[in-house]
């Protein structure tokens, strides 16, 4: 095949992507794939891209959007082979999607706060399952079983919390959280099941997700920006001890990763 000339243009992607799934000299990989083995490929590029926005690193940002931009067109290059759709109607199907849910922007509807704009939207996606047929009777139905585990947590309480069942006070949720940390040591000490202990671990995240809920935080973000924080410092132990790591004392390790804490607090000071 010939390199598309303007590499700037999604056509140019698209015509790529043909190419490899050609199967007159195609690539023999991508001729295998399918929706079911390329949907981990799906997930992991987009936590690359949130891992990039985490670390600031904006090159890097731009490279991992278009690695997810390449899973958008290799799931619609599969789709046009077997004739469902095709690029032009999964474009065509957003912009109306999101011409439809801001009727304050493109319609007559007064703009109002995020809040009011949110809870629209969230009306207007409930009108669209019922025309297509997908409403249930139940309140949680439409939070996807597949998501990460704390995103699903807060966004099932956010669904309950719209009908009165949540904690009025971020106080109760602290509350909570010491009486599932109380019960989660209780079966620890008793030595009970591991099945009974991972139920307590369960409660006790799910409380958790709720109070990063009730503190308008995204508990997925907080925990990576955890990691990082965790890297980074374990890494300057790594580099300060070199080969002597494996033999270093605890006593040795805590003082670097205090230097390491200071060294952050510092450059936060900055």
């Amino acid at each position: 095949m010939k390199t598309p000339e303007d590499l700037r243009q999604i056509d140019a992607l698209i015509q790529v992507m043909a190419a490899l799934r050609n199967p007159d000299g195609g690539c023999p990989w991508d001729l295998e794939q399918n929706f079911r083995s390329i949907a981990p490929y799906t997930l992991e590029e987009a936590y690359e891209v949130a891992d990039a926005i985490e670390r600031g690193d904006m090159g890097e940002l731009r490279e991992e959007l278009g690695d997810l931009l390449l899973q958008v067109v290799f799931h619609a290059r599969m789709a046009e082979e077997e004739g469902t759709f095709a690029f032009p109607d999964v474009v065509q199907a957003i912009c109306e999607k999101m011409i439809r849910r801001h009727p304050h922007v493109f319609g007559d509807e007064t703009r109002g706060s995020a809040d009011g704009v949110k809870d629209r939207w969230d009306e207007i996606k409930a009108a669209e399952k019922a025309a297509k047929g997908k409403k249930t009777n139940a309140l949680l139905d439409d939070v996807p079983a597949n998501l990460p585990g704390l995103t699903q947590a807060v966004k099932l309480q956010h669904k309950a919390a719209k009908v009165g069942f949540d904690w009025p006070q971020t106080e109760d949720v602290l509350d909570k959280i010491t009486e599932e940390a109380g019960e989660l040591l209780e079966e620890a000490r008793d030595g009970l099941s591991h099945a009974r202990q991972e139920e307590e671990f369960g409660d006790l995240l799910f409380v958790m997700a709720n109070l990063a809920r009730h503190l308008s935080i995204d508990p997925e973000a907080a925990l990576r920006r955890a990691n990082q924080k965790f890297r980074r410092r374990f890494w300057h132990i790594e580099r300060v001890l070199g080969a002597k790591l494996q033999d270093a004392t605890l006593e040795e390790m805590d003082a670097l990763w205090d230097e390491a804490k200071r060294k952050d607090k510092a450059d936060a000071a900055e």
